[in-house]
């Protein structure tokens, strides 16, 4: 495994190249908050060379039988494999999470791009029955045209490469703005599909201000699909600039998950998958659970079990194997964090463990648990994206359906319990995009992967994901 981050150009028909005006910006390592590299930073000359580029490709690409397009993906997925132990270092480094899950996520992301590669080869059409003799009613599906597409830092392969995998899956060009935070993973993605083959301008890759470049490519006539990973906030926005100009959408936004722990759970079973996927890239995970809501029965018994785990979580370097947790992604992430924890704090929250930065050097945070928070504390009503758990009791299933639903974010949801009425009755009534009983079976790439209310539409991940990239045609012919 190298230790050695390069500098990241930005990708424009067929073409690793510095932006035109040569601007760059700083890479730093959260863990250090030292500077590792820089990343080329886009203006609107390389945007319209990436449109004129994507509508090239396009022309190309869509003319490719799926079986080819299917090869070329699967060598890219090989090609991600090859080099998983180089990607996998350069995500720690820009990036903060550990390496064992850095290096699993981007073997993940090879397997999502084999599961698109299949679906490459079956999108299928239907003949409908005609009403009369001589006809032929016919549905085919045809890719939807030059894509942009929008990742965030805190995944910097996952996110990017379901978007990336179901557009040249689909037959489309794409422009991707990535994260500039982390941007030599991403990066990496691409190069894995550009060594596999695929002619010039069907993928380009660029970076630099996230309104600059979506207030240009969203309206451009060239851009026929827009996908978006990020913030309700942001999401709202480019929603509404899409649909100005008629362009389809798919978003992928906030959370905030409530995990209920029923009287007749497993309370062992439930600390086990809690508090691993709490902690799970330092909390900076759209699924991560947010809200613990926890029987009377066991909350003693889950605040401890929490509060243990917390506390004796190995912090550091996402280099060093021995880390569990890493730094959060940078600075922005810990003010935030530390507004959470002081607004619910002087509202009247008990601090069980943690609840402050950690060290003087690095973005860290110490894992953190509280209880009696408030409801009218923001941690409560905003996504808080970090290592913050807060915890709280109930009694009556209906309150503690009420409380599940109460916000406007729908993107998943976890209860525990042992009883099968009991998952029937909480799997209807959650309102939520997601839902997982009994354990954390979220984000596979044959399951549907979205939400509902304010945490977006549309579908990342099932059979259903490649269908954001295609149009549906329908063909009526008489005989002559």
């Amino acid at each position: 495994m190298t230790n050695a981050y390069p500098n990241t150009e930005l990708h424009i028909n067929g073409k690793w190249t510095a932006a035109a005006g040569g601007e760059t910006l700083d890479v730093l390592n959260p863990a250090t908050e030292e500077p590792i590299g820089n990343v080329a930073h886009a203006r609107i000359a390389d945007l319209d060379a990436a449109l004129e580029a994507a509508e090239a490709g396009f022309r190309v690409w869509k003319q490719v039988p799926a079986l080819e397009r299917y090869n070329v993906m699967r060598k890219a997925a090989n090609l991600v494999r090859e080099r998983a132990d180089e990607i996998a270092a350069m995500m720690t480094m820009e990036q903060g999470k550990p390496i064992g899950e850095a290096m699993g996520e981007t073997m993940f992301g090879a397997d999502i791009i084999d599961w698109f590669a299949e679906e490459a080869r079956r999108t299928y059409g239907w003949v409908i029955p005609a009403r009369m003799g001589g006809v032929t009613q016919m549905v085919v599906k045809e890719p939807v045209g030059p894509v942009a597409a929008f990742t965030p830092w805190n995944f910097p392969i996952n996110q990017a490469v379901r978007k990336l995998s179901g557009a040249v899956a689909a037959g489309c060009s794409i422009i991707l703005k990535g994260p500039e935070e982390t941007p030599a993973s991403c990066a990496a993605l691409f190069r894995a599909f550009v060594d596999a083959g695929l002619p010039d301008g069907v993928v380009n890759l660029v970076y630099g201000i996230p309104s600059e470049i979506s207030e240009y490519l969203i309206p451009h006539k060239t851009i026929r699909k827009v996908t978006f990973t990020g913030s309700t906030a942001v999401g709202k926005q480019l929603a509404a600039m899409a649909g100005e100009h008629m362009k389809r959408v798919t978003m992928e936004l906030g959370g905030h998950s409530p995990a209920i722990v029923f009287e007749d759970a497993d309370v062992e079973v439930a600390l086990k998958v809690l508090t691993a996927n709490k902690f799970r890239n330092a909390g900076q995970v759209c699924v991560s659970p947010t809200r613990f809501l926890v029987h009377e029965k066991h909350y003693k018994r889950f605040v401890e079990g929490f509060t243990e785990f917390a506390a004796n979580l190995p912090v550091g370097d996402g280099m060093d194997p021995a880390n569990k947790m890493g730094p959060l992604a940078h600075d922005r992430r810990v003010d935030a964090i530390e507004g959470f924890v002081s607004d619910a704090v002087a509202k009247g929250a008990t601090l069980q463990t943690g609840g402050k930065r950690k060290g003087n050097k690095g973005y860290f945070f110490e894992p953190t648990v509280m209880t009696d928070v408030p409801m009218d504390a923001r941690i409560m009503n905003e996504e808080p994206f970090g290592p913050v758990a807060p915890i709280s009791s109930f009694t009556d299933f209906d309150a503690v359906v009420a409380e599940a639903n109460r916000l406007d974010y729908g993107l998943a949801a976890y209860a525990y319990t042992t009883s099968a009425k009991t998952a029937e009755a909480i799997g209807s009534a959650f309102e939520s995009g997601m839902v997982s009983i009994n354990h954390h079976g979220l984000g596979l790439i044959e399951t549907p992967f979205g939400g509902v209310k304010d945490s977006g539409y549309g579908s990342e991940g099932g059979s259903e994901a490649i269908d954001a990239y295609l149009n549906t045609k329908f063909i009526t012919q008489a005989g002559l």
